[in-house]
């Protein structure tokens, strides 16, 4: 990873950790992905409903979680999003530009803001720092959905 890119993957770790048993629940499925790209797609075909939690840089001060639905992600902009050679947001725009059954689920994205994505780097403290809410942010998101 290249510091504040694992953001999200450290956020979902900790959701893990503090929230066992929702993230426990056989209706409930957490995925791990350190690269995603255009296989993302096919992760969330077939599912109701998804969370992703990626690291973005939109300009915002580093740690600020952006909660971002589908219709909302004109409003963000586009370039290095992410590490990855295609970011999540990148990703699903495409999914809704060829229409495909996996973007018009319930998705919603949490962005946690990065700071520096220096190769061999730890989180700065900014979004460190931001794991707590971003992990909370996690656990209302699952909440809601699961009584919706």
């Amino acid at each position: 990873m290249r510091g504040d890119d694992a953001a999200g993957l450290e956020a979902v770790r900790l959701w893990q950790r503090k929230h066992a048993r929702t993230a426990g629940r056989t209706d409930v499925r957490a995925a791990i992905v350190e690269e995603p790209g255009l296989e993302l797609l096919d992760l969330l075909d077939g599912v109701d409903a998804a969370i992703l939690v990626d690291a973005v840089c939109s300009g915002a001060a580093a740690g600020t979680l952006h909660q971002i639905d589908l219709n909302e992600l004109s409003d963000f902009r586009e370039g290095p999003a992410s590490a990855h050679s295609w970011g999540v947001v990148e990703v699903l725009r495409l999914g809704g530009a060829l229409h495909l059954q996996s973007a018009q689920r319930a998705i919603r994205l949490l962005g946690i803001e990065a700071e520096q994505m220096e190769i061999g780097a730890g989180l700065s403290d900014p979004v460190a720092g931001a794991l707590p809410a971003a992990c909370n942010a996690i656990e209302n998101e699952v909440t809601a959905l699961l009584q919706g």
